[in-house]
This record gives C-alpha cells, structure tokens and sequence, in this order.
C-alpha cells in the first residue's frame, strides 16, 4: 500500500494526526527532497525513518522498485515537498503507474496551497480553475492570457518571486480592471496579502522573496 499525504505549506503544524501516525508506520518514506522530508520528519519525532529521492529526474528509474515493494506488501509514503500529492510534484506519474498494476494506495487529504489561496483571496469560490506555474515565454503564454480575458471563472496561479512583476505586467497589459489577490507565504509568520488591480500593485512595494499563489477574478 502507498499512502499519499499531504504535508505543511509553511507551519510545520500543519498536518493531520493520521498522517503522522502513518508516517511512524510505513516501511520507507518517498519525497521529492530528502532533506525537507527529514525536517518535518525530525520536528515529529520519527527522525530515522527511511527517505527515498523521487523527482521529475528520476522516477522513470525509481518507480519499477516501488512498485515491487508494493507487491510485495511493503507499507510506503509519499510525502509532497509542500501541500497535497500530485499538485506540481511527481506524484502524480506514480499514482498512474499504480493505477495500471491494480495495486493498493489512498491519499491522506491534508493542507493545499490552492484551496487556501482561494479562501483567502476572497474572490467568488463556487467555480475556479487552478493553472499552477504558466510557461515562462512563447506561444503557450500567450495563448493562456487570451484564454484569461475571457475565463469566467476565479483563476488560481503559482508563481516564482523572480516572475512575480513579470507576471503583473502581462494581465496589466490584458486585464488592467480585473481584481488580483497576491498571497506570500502562507500559513507562516509573514503570511501577506495584497489586493488590488494589476497596475496599481505594480506601483507598490511587492518583496520578491518566498513562495506566491496569486488569484485572478474572473469575468463579470
């Protein structure tokens, strides 16, 4: 069985009681950083539970010994970097290769980054649509800005601090009556939210620093 768990966003307080009891329990930990994994896993007393790498780079070569280990009725976790399973990380290639064998796993529901931006935003919750990371230049950027203009639904982004005015720039130039809600390190002591349009908050102070989620109002 592999357990897929969700883990903290930021405050490492973050996590469910079943997780921890599961991680205690399973046979070896998969994360895509060992060494973030270890962190959470030190701070909840379970500090020599054995960790294995698994990333885009690698989970071509990982998975086939996983999946054995499944077969064989070993008790394993998958443990995200941030947030729930399958969101911008590997899991989900694992969960389909899975999948296809008909062997046995479960998610562990827990914190996410996208729901907690939503809720925070304060924009219309009911319908939204989640981008994660947009494409950094080309044809795929430009034709997901046109689809933006006319997407009636809440729109939910990651985005790098490196990018972040970049990004304010291109929906100024698209969508400069639109309601933006930026949120910076959420769930941790210098959790910030800023509202406003996009050239106005390109005239504030935006620090470039920590993990963003930004939410875009959708068409009126």
């Amino acid at each position: 069985m592999i357990y897929f768990i969700a883990s903290p966003i930021g405050n490492l307080g973050d996590i469910t009681y079943r997780a921890i009891e599961t991680l205690k329990s399973v046979d070896y930990v998969i994360c895509e950083d060992t060494r973030r994994a270890k962190k959470l896993l030190s701070h909840y007393g379970i500090s020599r539970k054995k960790t294995m790498s698994y990333n885009d780079y690698n989970k071509e070569k990982k998975t086939p010994g996983i999946i054995e280990d499944v077969k064989n009725k070993k008790e394993i976790a998958f443990l995200t970097d941030a947030g729930s399973p399958c969101i911008s990380d590997p899991g989900y290639y694992l969960i389909r290769e899975i999948i296809k064998r008909k062997l046995p796993f479960t998610s562990i529901p827990g914190p996410s980054s996208v729901i907690n931006g939503l809720i925070l935003s304060g924009l219309p919750p009911d319908k939204f649509v989640f981008e994660g990371f947009l494409p950094k230049r080309g044809s795929k950027r430009t034709k997901f800005f046109k689809q933006l203009k006319n997407e009636e639904r809440t729109t939910i982004l990651f985005e790098s601090p490196y990018r972040i005015k970049k990004l304010l720039r291109d929906i100024s130039g698209i969508l400069p009556e639109r309601t933006i809600v930026i949120l910076r390190e959420m769930t941790k002591f210098f959790e910030e939210r800023i509202e406003g349009k996009a050239p106005d908050l390109l005239k504030g102070e935006i620090k470039e620093k920590g993990e963003f989620v930004i939410v875009v109002e959708g068409k009126k």
